[in-house]
C-alpha cells in the first residue's frame, strides 16, 4: 500500500514516472545503491525523529550522520528517532521505504543540505523495493513544503 500512496502522491506533482522497482533490495543506502547502480551517497535517506509529539523527516545524503550539535542548536531539542513499531504508524510507511512522499498530514519534512552535494539523489517510493529518481530541484518540487536545514555531517 505504501508504494501505492507514493505513486499517488508523486503524480501529482508530475513526477510519477521517476519511480523505480529494482529487482533487489533497496531497504538500506548500500543494497539501494547496488540496486540502483550509484553512489551510496547519491541515496536520499529518511530519517525519523520524534520532536514532542511531532514526527519528524530529515532527508539527507547516503552517508551523512546526524550531527547532535548542529541538530540541537536548529531544533533546541535532543535527537530522538521515533522508535521502530511507531515508524509506519506515524509516519505512514514501513522502515525500509520512508520516504517523503504520501505521508501523514502532521509530519515536517526536512532537507538536509548535505543532498546538494549531488545532482541526482534517489530517495524511497514507500516499499524496500523502490526508489525515485530525482534532481535536487525536482525534489524541491516534490516536497513543496520543506525546508533546507543544515543538520549532518559526512564522515
Amino acid at each position: 500500500m505504501s508504494l501505492e500512496r507514493a505513486t499517488k502522491y508523486l503524480k501529482t506533482r508530475g513526477l510519477e514516472t521517476h519511480i523505480i522497482i529494482p529487482e533487489h533490495s533497496s531497504a538500506t543506502v548500500a543494497e539501494a545503491a547496488k540496486a540502483l547502480g550509484c553512489e551510496p551517497g547519491m541515496i536520499a535517506k529518511t530519517l525519523s525523529f520524534l520532536q514532542g509529539e511531532q514526527p519528524v523527516l530529515i532527508l539527507a545524503e547516503g552517508m551523512a550522520r546526524i550531527d547532535n550539535a548542529k541538530y540541537k542548536a536548529r531544533f533546541q531539542k535532543k535527537a530522538k528517532m521515533i522508535p521502530p513499531e511507531q515508524v509506519e504508524i506515524l509516519i505512514g510507511h514501513a522502515i525500509g521505504g520512508v520516504c517523503p512522499f504520501g505521508v501523514n498530514d502532521d509530519v515536517k519534512i526536512y532537507l538536509d543540505e548535505s543532498l546538494k552535494l549531488h545532482e541526482t539523489v534517489y530517495p524511497a517510493a514507500g516499499t524496500d523495493h523502490s526508489a525515485v529518481r530525482l534532481t535536487i530541484p525536482e525534489l524541491e518540487h516534490a516536497c513543496p513544503t520543506a525546508e533546507w536545514i543544515d543538520v549532518c555531517k559526512i564522515e
